[in-house]
């Protein structure tokens, strides 16, 4: 049994690659305690597909990892909002607009990640890093929210979602001079967050407030 499950998504928006899918297949790769699962960038189909690794592999520890293209470091995100509110339409087409991601549920979940803990190991890990407030309100906001709710009924077990940027590769199909980083870094970054979130009960109290 894995103590970790950690996923990343199918590639989408016209992308022929997703880093947040090849770093964590790589992590996957190198050890035996990480199950690596990849999620459908579909909002009908994505929660279904992370309670099925969920219950498969039974960890302790959930990780799920998406494409912030645009964003400059590796981001664990604090707080899930129960709104879907889709800027593109998913890989099935779909793109629905200001409905919640759990009728009824909670207006927020936080993350029980230890996040500022995790972003200092990364850094330490010499790969850029900062909290972030906000996971939109795409299929990735929708995943973390989903996790989050699906781990009330498992208490004891916990879990969040981190963010990560372009990869050089999709930089460079582009031609844009988008930030970037390499997969082995990303991947470097998320092994630093999980083997903190397992060793870390409290997280560290420091700031990582936003003004904006």
């Amino acid at each position: 049994m894995a103590r970790v499950l950690m996923t990343g998504f199918a590639p989408f928006g016209g992308e022929s690659v997703n880093p947040s899918w090849q770093a964590v297949s790589l992590l996957g790769a190198r050890r035996d305690d990480i199950a690596a699962v990849e999620l459908p960038c579909e909002f009908a189909a994505s929660l279904p597909a992370l309670r099925a690794a969920f219950l498969e592999h039974r960890p302790s520890l959930v990780v799920c990892v998406g494409q912030a293209g645009g964003r400059q470091e590796v981001t664990p995100e604090r707080v899930a909002i129960n709104l879907v509110d889709a800027r593109i339409p998913d890989n099935a087409g779909e793109q629905p607009v200001d409905v919640p991601v759990v009728p009824d549920g909670p207006a927020a979940y936080f993350t029980t990640l230890p996040v500022k803990a995790c972003v200092a190991a990364i850094r330490s890990a010499g790969v850029p890093a900062s909290v972030s407030h906000t996971a939109g309100t795409y299929v990735c906001n929708q995943v973390f929210y989903g996790l989050m709710h699906l781990l009330t009924e498992f208490p004891g077990v916990r879990g969040g979602f981190v963010h990560v940027p372009f990869s050089p590769e999709q930089v460079a199909a582009s031609g844009t001079a988008a930030p970037s980083l390499g997969v082995d870094r990303i991947a470097a970054a998320l092994e630093a967050l999980a083997d903190t979130a397992l060793a870390t009960a409290e997280d560290i109290a420091v700031s990582a407030g936003a003004e904006h």
